[in-house]
Parts: structure tokens; sequence; C-alpha cells
């Protein structure tokens, strides 16, 4: 059984694609394409399955076309439309000690440099424009966005799945 720590979000299925079972693949994190990978993760009513591809073809900068193995129907498809996928980390970390995309710290412990203490848990990551932000949680339950310029980067572990950051001076109090 896969978890939901064993992985990190690379996108979501769209609507189905033509009558053969294809789908819509629009993903953040071209990471299937850069490794090679056999099967993507989707979030099936709150499970992690493995849906095996038997081939893909890009669209666009942000969309795929897949076929996945054992959906051969257009029906059998559009029940996997606004599916979650997911990418295995462990297909991944192997391939190196640093991360390949941003959305691999998704799940990641945030601690503050200057003091040592856990700030929160990464929810998310947006990098769609020049300034990357983090949707962390912290612990007292609130949802902040921390921005997230390489410079500040002290540290990533991800063994241990720590990203250590130094914070700007008040950042947390605002």
């Amino acid at each position: 059984m896969i978890r939901k720590e064993e992985v990190y979000p690379i996108g979501r299925i769209g609507k189905p694609h033509g009558v053969k079972g294809e789908v819509l693949f629009h993903f953040d994190d071209d990471v299937f394409d850069r490794v090679e990978a056999d099967f993507l993760v989707l979030n099936i009513d709150g499970i992690l399955v493995p849906f095996y591809m038997e081939e893909y073809r890009f669209r666009s900068d942000s969309t795929a076309i897949v076929k996945f193995c054992d959906i051969d129907t257009a029906e059998e498809a559009r029940q996997l439309t606004h599916s979650e996928v997911y990418f295995l980390r462990s297909m991944t970390d192997s391939e190196a000690d640093s991360i390949s995309s941003w959305a691999q710290l998704t799940g990641f412990s945030l601690v503050d440099a200057k003091t040592g203490k856990t700030v929160g848990t990464i929810q998310s990551v947006d990098d769609s424009t020049l300034n990357t932000l983090f949707q962390v949680n912290t612990p007292n339950g609130d949802n902040v966005l921390i921005p997230a310029p390489e410079e500040l980067i002290e540290d990533i572990d991800i063994a241990k799945h720590i990203l250590t950051l130094h914070l700007p001076e008040g950042l947390l109090e605002l």
C-alpha cells in the first residue's frame, strides 16, 4: 500500500481524450518523463493507486495525453477525471541527493535556520511566478505563505524530509 508521505503531487487528470481510454493529464512537474516512469499514482477515493502507462505524448508544456493500461473506453477514462496525480519520492530520491523540482518539498518540515524551531509542514509550493512561495501549515493550524528564494535555503535533508530556511526577520509575526 502506498502511503501519502511516500509521494508528492505533480498534477491532476482532466477529461477523456477521444474514445480509446486516453485522458488529459495537467501536470506541474514533468518528472514522470525525466526519470522514465512506468506508472503514475492516482488518488482514487482516498486510496493511492498505481496506474501503469501504455503511452503518453505531450500536448503542451503542462498537458500530456496519457493512455493507461486496462483503461480502454471513454467511460472508463471518465472515472479518472479530476483525480490527483502523485509521483513516488523514492523514484527521484535515488537519482541524487538533491531535489529535481519544488513539488518534491511537499510534506517536508520547514525549520527556521536562526532558531532551529519547526515552523510547520509544507502543504504546497507555488512556483508559477519568479517568487516561489511555500504554503505552510503551522502546528497551531494556521496556513501561512512563506517566500522561498533559493539564497535563503540553508539545507535540504531529503532522507529526513526537512528543509531549513533563513526566514526574514518578523515574517511569522505578520
